[in-house]
Protein backbone atom coordinates (compact mmCIF):
# COMPACT_ATOMS: atom_id res chain seq x y z
CA UNK A 1 0.00 0.00 0.00
CA UNK A 2 1.33 3.43 -0.91
CA UNK A 3 2.30 5.53 2.06
CA UNK A 4 0.14 8.65 1.66
CA UNK A 5 2.31 10.64 4.03
CA UNK A 6 5.32 9.92 1.82
CA UNK A 7 3.36 10.98 -1.23
CA UNK A 8 2.24 14.26 0.27
CA UNK A 9 5.67 15.14 1.57
CA UNK A 10 7.23 14.21 -1.77
CA UNK A 11 4.71 16.30 -3.66
CA UNK A 12 5.60 19.34 -1.62
CA UNK A 13 9.28 18.75 -2.24
CA UNK A 14 8.71 18.34 -5.98
CA UNK A 15 6.90 21.67 -6.05
CA UNK A 16 9.77 23.32 -4.25
CA UNK A 17 12.27 21.84 -6.70
CA UNK A 18 10.33 23.30 -9.63
CA UNK A 19 11.15 26.89 -8.62
CA UNK A 20 13.98 28.54 -10.50
CA UNK A 21 16.18 31.59 -9.96
CA UNK A 22 18.28 33.59 -12.42
CA UNK A 23 21.62 32.98 -10.69
CA UNK A 24 22.42 29.40 -9.89
CA UNK A 25 25.13 30.46 -7.47
CA UNK A 26 22.50 31.97 -5.18
CA UNK A 27 19.47 29.87 -6.05
CA UNK A 28 19.63 27.84 -2.84
CA UNK A 29 19.80 30.93 -0.62
CA UNK A 30 17.14 32.87 -2.48
CA UNK A 31 14.63 30.05 -2.40
CA UNK A 32 14.98 29.05 1.24
CA UNK A 33 11.59 28.71 2.89
CA UNK A 34 11.60 28.56 6.68
CA UNK A 35 8.22 26.81 6.61
CA UNK A 36 9.30 23.93 4.34
CA UNK A 37 11.76 21.07 4.93
CA UNK A 38 15.13 21.62 3.28
CA UNK A 39 16.23 18.01 3.46
CA UNK A 40 13.78 15.18 2.81
CA UNK A 41 14.73 11.53 3.37
CA UNK A 42 15.14 9.34 0.26
CA UNK A 43 12.05 7.26 1.05
CA UNK A 44 9.39 9.98 0.59
CA UNK A 45 11.22 11.31 -2.46
CA UNK A 46 11.28 7.85 -4.04
CA UNK A 47 7.59 7.21 -3.46
CA UNK A 48 6.65 10.58 -4.89
CA UNK A 49 8.94 10.25 -7.90
CA UNK A 50 7.60 6.80 -8.71
CA UNK A 51 4.00 7.95 -8.39
CA UNK A 52 4.62 11.06 -10.49
CA UNK A 53 6.41 9.11 -13.21
CA UNK A 54 3.68 6.48 -13.45
CA UNK A 55 1.00 9.17 -13.52
CA UNK A 56 2.80 11.11 -16.24
CA UNK A 57 4.00 8.38 -18.61
CA UNK A 58 1.17 5.85 -18.21
CA UNK A 59 -1.58 8.37 -17.57
CA UNK A 60 -1.16 11.95 -18.73
CA UNK A 61 0.71 11.90 -22.03
CA UNK A 62 -0.16 8.26 -22.63
CA UNK A 63 -3.88 9.05 -22.65
CA UNK A 64 -3.45 12.33 -24.54
CA UNK A 65 -0.84 11.41 -27.15
CA UNK A 66 0.77 7.96 -27.26
CA UNK A 67 -2.33 5.76 -27.37
CA UNK A 68 -3.70 7.66 -30.36
CA UNK A 69 -0.43 7.75 -32.29
CA UNK A 70 0.09 4.01 -31.86
CA UNK A 71 -3.63 3.40 -32.47
CA UNK A 72 -4.54 1.07 -29.65
CA UNK A 73 -7.40 3.45 -28.86
CA UNK A 74 -9.47 5.77 -31.06
CA UNK A 75 -11.42 8.96 -30.39
CA UNK A 76 -14.98 9.17 -31.71
CA UNK A 77 -15.90 12.75 -30.81
CA UNK A 78 -13.26 15.14 -29.50
CA UNK A 79 -10.54 13.65 -31.64
CA UNK A 80 -7.87 16.32 -32.04
CA UNK A 81 -5.21 13.93 -30.74
CA UNK A 82 -6.35 11.15 -33.05
CA UNK A 83 -6.01 13.49 -36.04
CA UNK A 84 -2.66 14.91 -34.81
CA UNK A 85 -4.12 18.38 -34.21
CA UNK A 86 -3.11 18.43 -30.53
CA UNK A 87 0.20 16.56 -30.48
CA UNK A 88 2.40 19.57 -31.21
CA UNK A 89 4.88 21.42 -29.01
CA UNK A 90 2.39 23.46 -27.00
CA UNK A 91 0.37 20.31 -26.28
CA UNK A 92 3.19 18.08 -25.03
CA UNK A 93 5.62 20.54 -23.44
CA UNK A 94 4.03 20.09 -20.02
CA UNK A 95 5.25 16.49 -19.97
CA UNK A 96 8.78 17.46 -20.98
CA UNK A 97 9.05 20.30 -18.46
CA UNK A 98 7.19 18.44 -15.72
CA UNK A 99 9.46 15.41 -15.89
CA UNK A 100 12.59 17.51 -15.37
CA UNK A 101 11.09 19.60 -12.56
CA UNK A 102 9.39 16.58 -10.99
CA UNK A 103 10.47 12.96 -10.91
CA UNK A 104 13.86 13.44 -12.58
CA UNK A 105 14.81 16.08 -10.01
CA UNK A 106 13.67 13.86 -7.14
CA UNK A 107 15.47 10.80 -8.47
CA UNK A 108 18.68 12.74 -8.98
CA UNK A 109 18.50 13.87 -5.36
CA UNK A 110 17.92 10.28 -4.18
CA UNK A 111 20.92 9.03 -6.15
CA UNK A 112 23.10 11.71 -4.58
CA UNK A 113 21.86 10.90 -1.07
CA UNK A 114 22.26 7.14 -1.52
CA UNK A 115 25.69 7.52 -3.06
CA UNK A 116 26.83 9.76 -0.21
CA UNK A 117 25.83 7.12 2.33
CA UNK A 118 27.15 4.27 0.14
CA UNK A 119 23.73 2.61 0.09
CA UNK A 120 23.03 0.88 -3.24
CA UNK A 121 19.67 -0.25 -1.89
CA UNK A 122 18.67 3.39 -2.22
CA UNK A 123 20.57 4.74 -5.22
CA UNK A 124 20.34 1.73 -7.56
CA UNK A 125 16.51 1.63 -7.76
CA UNK A 126 16.58 5.41 -8.28
CA UNK A 127 19.09 4.99 -11.12
CA UNK A 128 16.74 2.44 -12.69
CA UNK A 129 13.73 4.77 -12.54
CA UNK A 130 15.75 7.78 -13.68
CA UNK A 131 16.93 5.80 -16.69
CA UNK A 132 13.40 4.62 -17.41
CA UNK A 133 12.05 8.20 -17.38
CA UNK A 134 14.94 9.53 -19.45
CA UNK A 135 14.32 6.74 -21.97
CA UNK A 136 10.75 8.00 -22.37
CA UNK A 137 12.08 11.53 -22.81
CA UNK A 138 14.79 10.80 -25.36
CA UNK A 139 12.73 8.27 -27.31
CA UNK A 140 9.97 10.86 -27.61
CA UNK A 141 12.03 13.98 -28.36
CA UNK A 142 15.51 12.74 -29.37
CA UNK A 143 18.52 14.77 -28.29
CA UNK A 144 17.70 16.27 -24.88
CA UNK A 145 19.48 17.84 -21.89
CA UNK A 146 21.05 14.97 -19.98
CA UNK A 147 24.65 15.18 -18.75
CA UNK A 148 24.37 18.85 -17.69
CA UNK A 149 20.71 18.70 -16.69
CA UNK A 150 19.27 18.83 -13.17
CA UNK A 151 22.29 20.61 -11.73
CA UNK A 152 20.98 24.17 -11.84
CA UNK A 153 21.10 24.62 -8.06
CA UNK A 154 24.77 23.62 -7.82
CA UNK A 155 27.61 26.14 -7.83
CA UNK A 156 29.45 26.09 -11.13
CA UNK A 157 26.66 24.37 -13.08
CA UNK A 158 24.59 25.81 -15.90
CA UNK A 159 20.95 26.75 -16.29
CA UNK A 160 21.25 26.33 -20.07
CA UNK A 161 22.38 22.72 -20.44
CA UNK A 162 23.47 21.37 -23.78
CA UNK A 163 21.37 18.75 -25.55
CA UNK A 164 23.17 15.39 -25.50
CA UNK A 165 23.00 13.26 -28.61
CA UNK A 166 20.66 10.32 -28.22
CA UNK A 167 23.47 7.93 -29.05
CA UNK A 168 25.54 9.31 -26.17
CA UNK A 169 22.55 9.13 -23.82
CA UNK A 170 22.10 5.46 -24.63
CA UNK A 171 25.79 4.84 -24.02
CA UNK A 172 25.36 6.24 -20.53
CA UNK A 173 22.14 4.28 -20.00
CA UNK A 174 24.00 1.02 -20.49
CA UNK A 175 26.87 2.11 -18.24
CA UNK A 176 24.75 3.24 -15.28
CA UNK A 177 22.45 0.20 -15.48
CA UNK A 178 25.48 -2.10 -15.51
CA UNK A 179 26.83 -0.46 -12.38
CA UNK A 180 23.47 -0.40 -10.61
CA UNK A 181 22.90 -4.11 -11.13
CA UNK A 182 26.37 -5.03 -9.89
CA UNK A 183 26.19 -2.70 -6.91
CA UNK A 184 23.03 -4.44 -5.70
CA UNK A 185 24.87 -7.73 -5.18
CA UNK A 186 24.66 -8.31 -1.43
CA UNK A 187 23.04 -4.91 -0.86
CA UNK A 188 20.64 -4.27 2.01
CA UNK A 189 17.08 -3.11 1.51
CA UNK A 190 17.26 0.68 1.74
CA UNK A 191 13.69 1.62 0.78
CA UNK A 192 11.34 -0.96 2.30
CA UNK A 193 7.72 0.31 2.30
CA UNK A 194 8.72 3.53 0.50
CA UNK A 195 8.96 1.40 -2.64
CA UNK A 196 5.41 0.50 -3.77
CA UNK A 197 6.64 -1.87 -6.50
CA UNK A 198 9.08 -4.26 -4.85
CA UNK A 199 9.18 -3.16 -1.22
CA UNK A 200 12.83 -2.22 -1.77
CA UNK A 201 13.92 -5.81 -2.46
CA UNK A 202 17.39 -5.60 -4.09
CA UNK A 203 17.01 -8.89 -5.98
CA UNK A 204 13.80 -7.71 -7.62
CA UNK A 205 15.38 -4.42 -8.60
CA UNK A 206 18.27 -6.28 -10.20
CA UNK A 207 15.81 -8.07 -12.45
CA UNK A 208 14.11 -4.79 -13.30
CA UNK A 209 17.43 -3.11 -14.11
CA UNK A 210 18.62 -5.97 -16.31
CA UNK A 211 15.26 -6.16 -18.08
CA UNK A 212 15.28 -2.42 -18.75
CA UNK A 213 18.77 -2.82 -20.17
CA UNK A 214 17.45 -5.57 -22.44
CA UNK A 215 14.58 -3.32 -23.61
CA UNK A 216 16.99 -0.51 -24.48
CA UNK A 217 19.41 -2.91 -26.16
CA UNK A 218 16.85 -4.22 -28.66
CA UNK A 219 15.77 -0.65 -29.39
CA UNK A 220 19.14 0.16 -30.99
CA UNK A 221 19.39 -3.06 -33.01
CA UNK A 222 18.67 -1.50 -36.40
CA UNK A 223 21.22 1.30 -36.09
CA UNK A 224 23.94 -0.65 -34.24
CA UNK A 225 23.45 -4.45 -34.23
CA UNK A 226 26.82 -5.06 -32.58
CA UNK A 227 25.98 -2.76 -29.66
CA UNK A 228 22.55 -4.34 -29.30
CA UNK A 229 24.02 -7.83 -29.27
CA UNK A 230 26.67 -6.92 -26.70
CA UNK A 231 24.13 -5.29 -24.40
CA UNK A 232 21.65 -8.16 -24.73
CA UNK A 233 24.43 -10.56 -23.75
CA UNK A 234 25.40 -8.34 -20.82
CA UNK A 235 21.79 -8.03 -19.63
CA UNK A 236 21.37 -11.81 -19.71
CA UNK A 237 24.62 -12.36 -17.82
CA UNK A 238 24.14 -9.59 -15.26
CA UNK A 239 23.69 -10.60 -11.62
CA UNK A 240 20.10 -11.22 -10.59
CA UNK A 241 18.70 -12.34 -13.95
CA UNK A 242 15.69 -11.00 -15.84
CA UNK A 243 11.94 -10.61 -15.36
CA UNK A 244 10.88 -13.92 -16.89
CA UNK A 245 7.73 -14.73 -14.91
CA UNK A 246 4.74 -12.64 -13.88
CA UNK A 247 5.74 -12.95 -10.24
CA UNK A 248 8.50 -10.43 -10.99
CA UNK A 249 6.43 -7.97 -13.02
CA UNK A 250 6.83 -4.31 -12.09
CA UNK A 251 3.37 -2.97 -11.14
CA UNK A 252 2.48 0.34 -9.57
CA UNK A 253 -0.36 -0.44 -7.09
CA UNK A 254 -2.84 2.44 -7.10
CA UNK A 255 -4.78 2.71 -3.81
CA UNK A 256 -7.96 3.74 -5.65
CA UNK A 257 -8.92 5.94 -2.71
CA UNK A 258 -10.08 8.93 -4.71
CA UNK A 259 -6.77 10.71 -4.19
CA UNK A 260 -4.39 8.31 -5.92
CA UNK A 261 -6.38 6.51 -8.62
CA UNK A 262 -5.27 4.77 -11.76
CA UNK A 263 -5.38 7.68 -14.23
CA UNK A 264 -7.02 5.59 -16.96
CA UNK A 265 -10.13 5.19 -14.82
CA UNK A 266 -10.20 8.91 -14.13
CA UNK A 267 -10.49 9.59 -17.85
CA UNK A 268 -12.98 6.85 -18.69
CA UNK A 269 -15.29 7.66 -15.79
CA UNK A 270 -15.75 11.22 -17.01
CA UNK A 271 -15.88 10.83 -20.79
CA UNK A 272 -17.43 8.39 -23.26
CA UNK A 273 -15.70 9.30 -26.51
CA UNK A 274 -12.85 6.79 -26.32
CA UNK A 275 -13.16 3.49 -28.13
CA UNK A 276 -10.89 0.63 -29.05
CA UNK A 277 -9.00 1.18 -32.29
CA UNK A 278 -9.88 -1.10 -35.17
CA UNK A 279 -6.14 -1.57 -35.75
CA UNK A 280 -5.82 -3.51 -32.50
CA UNK A 281 -9.26 -5.12 -32.43
CA UNK A 282 -8.99 -6.41 -36.00
CA UNK A 283 -5.75 -8.20 -35.15
CA UNK A 284 -7.21 -9.74 -32.01
CA UNK A 285 -10.44 -10.78 -33.72
CA UNK A 286 -8.49 -12.49 -36.51
CA UNK A 287 -6.53 -14.47 -33.92
CA UNK A 288 -9.53 -15.28 -31.68
CA UNK A 289 -7.47 -13.68 -28.95
CA UNK A 290 -8.80 -14.50 -25.45
CA UNK A 291 -7.52 -11.16 -24.13
CA UNK A 292 -10.04 -9.24 -26.23
CA UNK A 293 -12.98 -9.60 -23.76
CA UNK A 294 -10.66 -8.15 -21.11
CA UNK A 295 -9.22 -5.36 -23.24
CA UNK A 296 -12.60 -4.35 -24.63
CA UNK A 297 -16.37 -4.49 -24.14
CA UNK A 298 -18.83 -5.80 -26.74
CA UNK A 299 -20.53 -3.13 -28.80
CA UNK A 300 -23.76 -1.58 -27.52
CA UNK A 301 -25.53 -2.38 -30.79
CA UNK A 302 -24.57 -6.06 -30.76
CA UNK A 303 -23.33 -7.53 -27.46
CA UNK A 304 -21.99 -10.60 -29.26
CA UNK A 305 -19.22 -8.81 -31.16
CA UNK A 306 -16.15 -6.67 -30.58
CA UNK A 307 -15.46 -3.94 -33.11
CA UNK A 308 -12.88 -1.16 -33.17
CA UNK A 309 -13.30 2.37 -34.39
CA UNK A 310 -11.23 3.79 -37.25
CA UNK A 311 -8.62 6.34 -36.24
CA UNK A 312 -8.42 9.93 -37.40
CA UNK A 313 -12.01 10.38 -38.58
CA UNK A 314 -13.89 13.65 -38.11
CA UNK A 315 -16.79 13.32 -35.60
CA UNK A 316 -19.64 14.10 -37.92
CA UNK A 317 -22.26 12.11 -39.85
CA UNK A 318 -22.08 9.49 -41.15
CA UNK A 319 -19.44 8.63 -38.56
CA UNK A 320 -21.29 9.55 -35.35
CA UNK A 321 -23.05 6.15 -35.04
CA UNK A 322 -19.56 4.69 -34.45
CA UNK A 323 -20.10 5.46 -30.74
CA UNK A 324 -22.63 2.65 -30.25
CA UNK A 325 -21.32 0.28 -32.88
CA UNK A 326 -17.76 0.09 -31.57
CA UNK A 327 -16.25 -1.24 -28.38
CA UNK A 328 -15.44 0.70 -25.24
CA UNK A 329 -12.30 -0.29 -23.31
CA UNK A 330 -12.89 -3.27 -21.02
CA UNK A 331 -14.76 -3.08 -17.72
CA UNK A 332 -11.46 -3.75 -15.96
CA UNK A 333 -10.57 -0.09 -16.55
CA UNK A 334 -13.71 1.32 -14.87
CA UNK A 335 -14.40 1.54 -11.15
CA UNK A 336 -18.22 1.65 -11.30
CA UNK A 337 -20.60 4.52 -12.01
CA UNK A 338 -19.73 6.97 -14.75
CA UNK A 339 -20.74 10.61 -15.14
CA UNK A 340 -22.56 9.80 -18.40
CA UNK A 341 -24.83 7.02 -17.10
CA UNK A 342 -23.62 3.41 -17.31
CA UNK A 343 -21.99 1.56 -14.44
CA UNK A 344 -19.13 -0.82 -15.20
CA UNK A 345 -18.02 -3.04 -12.35
CA UNK A 346 -14.26 -3.33 -12.59
CA UNK A 347 -11.30 -2.47 -10.33
CA UNK A 348 -10.66 0.69 -12.37
CA UNK A 349 -9.26 3.15 -9.87
CA UNK A 350 -7.14 0.51 -8.12
CA UNK A 351 -6.03 -1.39 -11.24
CA UNK A 352 -2.23 -1.70 -11.06
CA UNK A 353 -0.19 -0.09 -13.83
CA UNK A 354 2.17 -2.50 -15.58
CA UNK A 355 5.55 -0.80 -16.01
CA UNK A 356 7.76 -3.68 -17.17
CA UNK A 357 6.59 -7.27 -17.62
CA UNK A 358 7.73 -10.81 -18.28
CA UNK A 359 5.74 -10.82 -21.52
CA UNK A 360 7.81 -7.98 -22.98
CA UNK A 361 11.08 -9.51 -21.80
CA UNK A 362 10.31 -12.89 -23.33
CA UNK A 363 9.28 -11.33 -26.65
CA UNK A 364 12.54 -9.38 -26.71
CA UNK A 365 14.49 -12.58 -26.09
CA UNK A 366 12.50 -14.27 -28.85
CA UNK A 367 13.49 -11.57 -31.33
CA UNK A 368 17.10 -11.66 -30.16
CA UNK A 369 17.09 -15.43 -30.67
CA UNK A 370 15.65 -15.24 -34.18
CA UNK A 371 18.22 -12.58 -35.12
CA UNK A 372 21.13 -14.40 -33.46
CA UNK A 373 21.87 -11.65 -30.95
CA UNK A 374 23.37 -11.74 -27.47
CA UNK A 375 24.58 -15.33 -27.69
CA UNK A 376 21.12 -16.65 -28.53
CA UNK A 377 20.19 -18.78 -31.53
CA UNK A 378 17.07 -19.17 -33.63
CA UNK A 379 16.41 -22.52 -32.01
CA UNK A 380 15.19 -20.84 -28.82
CA UNK A 381 12.97 -18.24 -30.49
CA UNK A 382 9.77 -20.30 -30.43
CA UNK A 383 10.12 -21.10 -26.73
CA UNK A 384 10.57 -17.46 -25.79
CA UNK A 385 7.73 -16.46 -28.11
CA UNK A 386 5.36 -18.96 -26.49
CA UNK A 387 6.53 -17.89 -23.03
CA UNK A 388 5.78 -14.26 -23.90
CA UNK A 389 2.27 -15.09 -25.08
CA UNK A 390 1.57 -17.26 -22.04
CA UNK A 391 2.88 -14.58 -19.69
CA UNK A 392 0.67 -11.91 -21.28
CA UNK A 393 -2.47 -14.06 -21.22
CA UNK A 394 -1.91 -15.03 -17.60
CA UNK A 395 -1.04 -11.46 -16.62
CA UNK A 396 -4.33 -10.13 -17.95
CA UNK A 397 -6.25 -13.06 -16.53
CA UNK A 398 -4.91 -12.24 -13.08
CA UNK A 399 -5.64 -8.51 -13.44
CA UNK A 400 -9.19 -9.17 -14.63
CA UNK A 401 -10.11 -11.68 -11.94
CA UNK A 402 -12.06 -9.12 -9.88
CA UNK A 403 -14.14 -8.00 -12.87
CA UNK A 404 -15.17 -11.44 -14.07
CA UNK A 405 -12.62 -11.87 -16.85
CA UNK A 406 -10.85 -15.17 -17.15
CA UNK A 407 -8.45 -16.97 -19.47
CA UNK A 408 -8.20 -20.63 -18.56
CA UNK A 409 -5.14 -22.80 -18.99
CA UNK A 410 -7.04 -24.56 -21.74
CA UNK A 411 -7.64 -21.27 -23.52
CA UNK A 412 -3.94 -20.46 -23.33
CA UNK A 413 -3.04 -23.85 -24.82
CA UNK A 414 -5.64 -23.51 -27.58
CA UNK A 415 -4.39 -20.06 -28.50
CA UNK A 416 -0.79 -21.25 -28.72
CA UNK A 417 -1.93 -24.12 -30.95
CA UNK A 418 -3.89 -21.89 -33.33
CA UNK A 419 -2.28 -22.10 -36.80
CA UNK A 420 -2.29 -18.31 -37.04
CA UNK A 421 -0.38 -18.05 -33.77
CA UNK A 422 2.08 -20.96 -34.03
CA UNK A 423 5.57 -19.58 -34.49
CA UNK A 424 6.80 -19.58 -38.09
CA UNK A 425 10.42 -18.49 -37.76
CA UNK A 426 12.42 -16.23 -40.05
CA UNK A 427 11.15 -12.78 -41.00
CA UNK A 428 7.58 -14.03 -40.65
CA UNK A 429 8.41 -15.08 -37.10
CA UNK A 430 9.90 -11.69 -36.30
CA UNK A 431 6.66 -10.08 -37.47
CA UNK A 432 4.69 -12.46 -35.22
CA UNK A 433 6.87 -11.50 -32.25
CA UNK A 434 6.40 -7.78 -32.93
CA UNK A 435 2.65 -8.20 -33.35
CA UNK A 436 2.29 -10.13 -30.11
CA UNK A 437 4.40 -7.56 -28.30
CA UNK A 438 2.13 -4.81 -29.67
CA UNK A 439 -0.89 -6.64 -28.27
CA UNK A 440 0.80 -7.29 -24.93
CA UNK A 441 1.83 -3.64 -24.53
CA UNK A 442 -1.78 -2.45 -24.43
CA UNK A 443 -1.99 0.49 -21.95
CA UNK A 444 1.74 1.26 -22.40
CA UNK A 445 1.31 3.45 -25.46
CA UNK A 446 4.81 4.94 -25.27
CA UNK A 447 6.65 1.62 -25.48
CA UNK A 448 4.22 0.35 -28.11
CA UNK A 449 4.93 3.46 -30.21
CA UNK A 450 8.69 3.11 -29.84
CA UNK A 451 8.44 -0.55 -30.86
CA UNK A 452 6.25 0.25 -33.87
CA UNK A 453 8.78 2.83 -35.06
CA UNK A 454 11.48 0.18 -34.75
CA UNK A 455 9.64 -2.78 -36.33
CA UNK A 456 6.88 -1.24 -38.54
CA UNK A 457 4.49 -3.79 -36.99
CA UNK A 458 1.57 -3.66 -37.28
CA UNK A 459 1.76 -2.19 -40.77
CA UNK A 460 -1.89 -1.13 -40.55
CA UNK A 461 -0.94 1.88 -38.41
CA UNK A 462 -1.42 4.75 -40.84
CA UNK A 463 -2.91 8.24 -40.57
CA UNK A 464 -6.70 8.34 -40.57
CA UNK A 465 -8.62 9.86 -43.50
CA UNK A 466 -9.06 13.21 -41.70
CA UNK A 467 -5.59 13.35 -40.13
CA UNK A 468 -3.67 16.61 -40.44
CA UNK A 469 -0.45 14.78 -41.36
CA UNK A 470 0.32 12.39 -44.18
CA UNK A 471 2.52 10.29 -41.91
CA UNK A 472 2.38 8.80 -38.40
CA UNK A 473 4.53 10.91 -36.02
CA UNK A 474 8.05 9.63 -35.42
CA UNK A 475 8.87 11.98 -32.52
CA UNK A 476 7.47 14.93 -30.55
CA UNK A 477 8.34 18.58 -31.04
CA UNK A 478 10.54 20.40 -28.54
CA UNK A 479 8.72 22.61 -26.01
CA UNK A 480 8.13 26.20 -26.98
CA UNK A 481 9.47 27.18 -23.57
CA UNK A 482 12.92 25.87 -24.50
CA UNK A 483 13.28 28.53 -27.20
CA UNK A 484 13.17 31.19 -24.48
CA UNK A 485 14.86 29.40 -21.59
CA UNK A 486 17.57 27.52 -23.49
CA UNK A 487 17.49 28.87 -27.03
CA UNK A 488 21.13 28.46 -28.06
CA UNK A 489 21.27 24.82 -26.95
CA UNK A 490 17.94 24.12 -28.63
CA UNK A 491 19.12 25.58 -31.94
CA UNK A 492 22.27 23.48 -31.81
CA UNK A 493 20.24 20.34 -31.16
CA UNK A 494 17.90 21.02 -34.08
CA UNK A 495 20.84 21.69 -36.38
CA UNK A 496 22.38 18.36 -35.41
CA UNK A 497 19.26 16.19 -35.28
CA UNK A 498 17.09 17.61 -38.04
CA UNK A 499 13.96 19.72 -38.38
CA UNK A 500 11.92 20.14 -35.21
CA UNK A 501 8.78 18.50 -36.54
CA UNK A 502 6.85 15.30 -35.94
CA UNK A 503 8.42 13.52 -38.92
CA UNK A 504 12.15 13.68 -38.12
CA UNK A 505 13.51 10.23 -37.31
CA UNK A 506 15.69 9.89 -34.23
CA UNK A 507 19.10 8.19 -34.05
CA UNK A 508 17.95 4.60 -33.51
CA UNK A 509 15.03 5.07 -35.93
CA UNK A 510 17.09 6.03 -38.99
CA UNK A 511 17.63 2.44 -40.13
CA UNK A 512 14.78 0.07 -40.98
CA UNK A 513 14.14 -3.39 -39.60
CA UNK A 514 13.74 -6.58 -41.66
CA UNK A 515 10.08 -6.56 -40.58
CA UNK A 516 9.51 -3.29 -42.44
CA UNK A 517 9.68 -5.06 -45.79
Amino acid sequence: MINKTFLRVGSAVALAFSLFACNNDTITTLNKNPNSPEDVPPGPLFTNALRAATQRWFGGINMRTYEWIVQQLAEVQYNDEDRYVRVHAADTEGTFNGAYAGELKDLTQIIAKGTATKDPGIYAPAIALRTLVFSFVTDSWGDVPYSQALKGDSVGSTLTPTYDKQQDIYTDFFAVLDKASKDLVGAANGLNSADPIYGGDPASWQKFINSLRLRLAIRVVNIDPALASAQISAARAAPGGLILTNADNAYFPWPGDGVYNNPVDGNLTARDDWRMSDRLVNIMNALNDPRLPIYAQPTQDDPTIYRGSPNGVLPMPPNMPVRSSTSRPGVIFYKGATTYGPTFGGPGASLPTAILTAAEVNFTLAEASERGLGGLTAGTAAAYYNAGISASLNQWNDLAASSGGSISAGAVAAYLADPNVVYQGGIAGQKQIAQQKYIALYTDGATAWFEWRRTCVPNTIVPGPDATLSYVPRRLEYPTTEATANGASLKAAIAAQGPDNLGTKLWWDTQTAPTCS
